[in-house]
């Protein structure tokens, strides 16, 4: 398995990911701004077993993607400096739903998804704000998501970003510091730190998920983390 993070997620958390299989650690220098240059979010949509990359991901990468599964698109616009280039990538897309605001989603993940349900959010940077657990459930940072997905029926527990580490922001979003593999949820930090964490444990629980906590420390928004099976 090819684990994709941030070059820059804790030291604690990327040995412990180096147990799961083989860790894949991004860096980009002007491209975006320098808080999100390693976020996998940023530069990467996974769609089930497929990934669509943006075309201006340093070559390095996408070749090491390339040999590692054949399942690789490349998108039709570079991710720029500046938004919404910056958020071209940043949609989630689980089971039959894709989630994004649609005025700006890349047309090549338009095109991948075409067989899916759309849902139109506002916030743009979706991914590291919302992760599904489930089918049905999913856990989001962002108010507007939240709302969005309970009128569509999904069960979504609203999530406080305040004390999620993102460094050179106020805070991050928790979408930013997990990712999920089977019944697994894996997130950069420990629950513990947060005034949410024993509710959200509850309802990972409930939906017959469990949480790898990686580090012992304040949860901190790496940009997600793609588990990716090899193909």
């Amino acid at each position: 398995m090819l684990i994709i993070i941030d070059k820059r997620l804790p030291a604690n958390a990327k040995s412990a990911l180096e147990k799961e299989g083989r860790v894949l650690e991004l860096e980009t220098n002007g491209i975006v701004y320098d808080a999100i240059s390693g976020h996998p979010d940023i530069f990467l949509t996974q769609m089930n077993d497929q990934l669509v990359v943006a075309p201006n991901l340093p070559d390095r990468y996408i070749e090491n993607l390339k040999k590692w599964t054949k399942n690789v698109r490349i998108g039709s616009e570079k991710v720029g400096s500046t938004y919404p280039e910056t958020a071209r990538y940043n949609a989630v897309v689980a089971d039959n739903l894709l989630v994004h605001n649609l005025k700006i989603t890349d047309e090549t993940i338009i095109r991948q998804a075409d067989e899916k349900k759309f849902i139109h959010v506002n916030q743009a940077y979706t991914r590291c704000n919302l992760i599904f657990i489930t089918a049905g459930q999913a856990i989001t940072s962002d108010a507007g998501i939240y709302k969005q997905l309970k009128s569509c029926g999904t069960e979504v527990f609203l999530f406080d970003p305040s004390f999620i580490l993102l460094p050179g922001f106020k805070n991050g979003f928790f979408g930013g510091t997990c990712g999920l593999y089977g019944n697994r949820l894996f997130v950069t930090g420990k629950l513990k730190f947060h005034q949410q964490g024993k509710d959200l444990l509850f309802f990972c629980e409930k939906a017959g998920i469990d949480i790898i906590e990686l580090y012992d420390g304040p949860l901190f928004d790496g940009g997600g983390i793609f588990f990716i099976k090899p193909a």
